[in-house]
């Protein structure tokens, strides 16, 4: 379905503090040896600043592992240091994150429409999942800057494979602007400290300069 009760296509509708969720999928130490398309470090640097970004918004986060005791190894530790301390990490052995129902159960207590996801790899961690979950009816957003994968073959063909089930793609940054929407808001030298591009901190002035002079 493309179209909402009140009309507005799901490709404008907008990500808001009230819609939105975060999907993280297998962001592991194993598997982040393999990474090709993206330097580790960026990846590290994107995924670590989505997951905070995310929290400063109040955004819902579940996070899975794959295997996390053996096969993949556990999640990387930047990531585990920005997440809270009380966040259950999924444990699974499902390739497919949406086949196992603990991940669905938290995605679907968010109440949320509209999910968030990245992970290693694309073609697979965040595809299979984003896919499903436009299947049933969210809208899905794959974060492909705070994702990875092992070949540009294999990038483009989970591209390729998202956009043509109706996944939007986009970038970790313009997720979480998106969502601030207005940089008068309170919330907006911190939220462009926690994305940490090139820009943020020229905007977070402008916008705490802009909230003691408003």
């Amino acid at each position: 379905m493309t179209e909402n009760v009140s009309g507005i296509d799901r490709f404008h509708e907008p990500l808001t503090r009230d819609n939105a969720a975060l999907l993280l999928v297998d962001h592991q130490v194993g598997l982040f040896t393999g990474v090709r398309d993206i330097e580790v470090a960026m990846l590290k640097h994107n995924v670590t600043a989505l997951a905070k970004a995310a929290q400063v918004l109040d955004i819902p986060t579940v996070v899975t592992t794959t295997m996390a005791d053996g096969m993949w190894g556990p999640l990387v530790p930047e990531l585990t240091e920005v997440l809270p301390s009380d966040l259950e990490v999924i444990d699974r052995s499902t390739v497919n994150a949406w086949d196992e129902p603990r991940v669905r159960r938290a995605v679907e207590a968010t109440g949320r429409k509209k999910l968030i996801i990245a992970g290693i790899s694309i073609e697979v961690c965040v595809a299979f999942p984003a896919i499903s979950a436009t299947s049933v009816g969210y809208d899905a957003y794959a974060a492909i800057d705070a994702s990875g994968t092992f070949s540009e073959t294999k990038r483009t063909v989970g591209l390729l494979r998202m956009q043509q089930a109706g996944v939007i793609v986009t970038d970790y940054a313009t997720t979480m602007v998106e969502i601030l929407a207005d940089n008068a808001d309170p919330k907006a030298y911190e939220l462009y400290g926690a994305v940490d591009m090139p820009f943020a901190a020229l905007v977070g002035q402008l916008s705490a300069a802009y909230s003691k002079n408003g």
